[in-house]
């Protein structure tokens, strides 16, 4: 396959039947469950604000709070989130540690510490870098912008639990795979470890569902 920089609907199902090609677990999820969505996001401000609402809570109550967010303030932008205070950020359910967050990602993007469109030229590490300056932004949340908002093809989010639990459901293991471990298992799944993530969340949300509807 020739070299792919950003993941699409076009090329993603190849990219899925490379996989599980080569990888047996791949292939019984795909076979099971099919190409999975490609969850693109817009790139920018707004998105990296709801990747940081993601952090440590299940996604729906992320979109609960960013939909509030939204309806309050119309257009989501840096400007307009400072012009909230943190009571009614509270009462559209931010954290006290989001709220900081979220006023420092604000403030980084309006004063310029951070362009979120000239990154988009940079390779994965150095727009990891990038992020990872910013408070609040941690490795997992700057992993999920490159996969999901810029589509990069060879990314794995650290420490995400789904994911840890989705390798641990298809392997049977007794243990969930620490983040060490499973960025290492991942090693295998290159130069296309993002559409392996996207397979394991299709999985992993594709058998929840399942579990729900059985009664």
């Amino acid at each position: 396959m020739t070299e792919i920089k950003a993941i699409s609907e076009k090329n993603l199902p190849a990219i899925c039947r490379e996989l599980a090609s080569s990888d047996e677990r791949l292939a019984y999820v795909h076979s099971t469950y099919g190409t999975p969505p490609l969850w693109a996001r817009p790139t920018g401000y707004a998105t990296l604000l709801n990747i940081i609402l993601e952090q440590q809570v299940s996604l729906a109550s992320a979109k609960a709070c960013f939909d509030k967010l939204a309806a309050h303030l119309g257009d989501v932008t840096p400007d307009r989130f400072l012009t909230i205070s943190d009571a009614d950020l509270k009462t559209i359910g931010f954290s006290h540690q989001k709220t900081t967050y979220a006023r420092h990602l604000s403030e980084a993007v309006i004063e310029k510490h951070i362009d979120l469109d000239s990154i988009h030229s940079l390779p994965d590490d150095k727009v990891k870098a990038e992020l990872v300056k910013l408070k609040g932004i941690g490795t997992w949340t700057a992993d999920v912008y490159l996969l999901m908002a810029m589509l990069r093809p060879d990314v794995m989010p650290r420490g995400d639990i789904a994911l840890h639990s989705a390798y641990q459901k298809l392997t049977e293991a007794d243990n969930r795979p620490g983040s060490d471990d499973f960025i290492e298992i991942a090693e295998r799944w290159r130069p296309f470890r993002s559409v392996a993530a996207r397979l394991l969340w299709h999985y992993y949300l594709s058998e929840r569902r399942a579990r729900k509807s059985t009664p």
